[in-house]
């Protein structure tokens, strides 16, 4: 294995290896929050990161206490995953599939960025903010169109001062008393994010369709994931068995780094867009 470091002088050299390990090969990504730190969306496990006591799916789910502060922190959270855009890693990596050379991206991620900087093929792993469903019905509703009813039933909501961000992009307020939760405009049962909670398990399907796609592909890209999340583990660990080239870029380490063809130290943005520039088109 070769490790790069962002601040070594061999981290061109690194990047030849990484290029010349994938080049001629469709290529899988995997993607973490490292890679949407740059549109300002906090990495939660990285460097320095705060610790979060995120809530359960049974807290949700049996405590309306516990489901009332979450609506007030992630509807702020919301916003700032709406004014979110895309960054250059995003960008390479759509451009790479634009040119036939990545098979699809898998994510950890929520934040739907893969999709706006134009992936095709996005399989997000974990679920995404932009949707929420009636647990009773099963109503879907688009998240825009729900926080406008959150806005005109809690106005006091949308005044900064009034709730204070905390360091995750939550919400620490004061008191969360008088907040109205948002229920099915349907049949009034209650609401949640099409995200996977802690406590709940990666639909099946949903993984199947993951495996399928690095199973379709010659060398896997991981980018922006310490790889914490079991999941990711055993999308690595597809690859390995079958000896494909595997690159792993992240600020540093990983529980994947003994796995790795070439391991880059380095900002996701950076890496994808050089690799982006160096990959020639398939033969």
């Amino acid at each position: 294995m070769t490790i790069v470091s962002e601040v070594d002088a061999e981290l061109s050299r690194g990047l030849e290896q990484a290029a010349a390990a994938l080049q001629d090969r469709r290529i899988a990504v995997l993607t973490g929050a490292g890679i949407s730190t740059d549109s300002g969306i906090p990495d939660y496990r990285g460097q320095g990161a705060p610790t979060r006591t995120p809530i359960t799916a049974d807290q949700y789910l049996s405590n309306e206490s516990a489901r009332r502060r979450y609506w007030v922190g992630s509807h702020l959270g919301w916003q700032a995953f709406a004014s979110a855009a895309p960054n250059g890693g995003h960008r390479a990596l759509s451009e790479l599939e634009s040119r036939g050379l990545v098979t699809g991206v898998v994510t950890q991620n929520v934040d739907g960025l893969h999709v706006g900087a134009g992936s095709r093929r996005v399989v997000e792993l974990h679920g995404t903010m932009r949707r929420v469903f009636c647990t009773k019905c099963g109503q879907v509703f688009d998240r825009r169109d729900l926080a406008r009813r959150v806005e005109a039933d809690n106005p006091w909501i949308t005044v900064p001062e009034n709730v204070p961000l905390g360091p995750d992009g939550d919400v620490l307020p004061e008191s969360t008393a008088g907040f109205v939760i948002p229920e099915c405009s349907v049949c009034r049962g209650m609401l949640k994010p099409d995200v996977v909670f802690f406590g709940e398990f990666i639909p099946a399907e949903k993984f199947r369709e993951a495996e399928q796609l690095v199973q379709s592909s010659d060398a896997l890209i991981i980018a922006g994931s310490s790889l914490v999340v079991n999941s990711g583990i055993r999308l690595l660990e597809r690859a390995r068995r079958r000896k494909l080239p595997i690159i792993i870029v992240n600020r540093g380490a990983t529980r994947g780094d003994a796995r790795a063809t070439v391991k880059l130290n380095a900002g996701t943005t950076e890496v994808l867009a050089a690799l982006a520039q160096r990959l020639s088109p398939l033969r």
